[in-house]
């Protein structure tokens, strides 16, 4: 006997999908530019917060 479960997130599509959609901005940039875009992002991001005190907490460690 199987059990079949009908997914509610795909999570590779939703990757692919995002992928994608980064891909379109990025394609016409310069690596310098792509850089910028990346470390905009992670700075005004969903998950600016954690990105921020991780850094903090490295440059803490460093300072030990």
């Amino acid at each position: 006997m199987s059990q079949t479960t009908e997914k509610a997130f795909d999570c590779l599509a939703f990757k692919w999908k995002v992928q994608a959609e980064i891909y379109q901005e990025i394609k016409d940039q310069t690596p310098e530019q792509q850089i910028e875009y990346f470390r905009h992002h992670a700075q005004t991001g969903p998950f600016a917060e954690l990105v921020a005190k991780l850094r903090q907490q490295e440059r803490t460690r460093r300072s030990r």
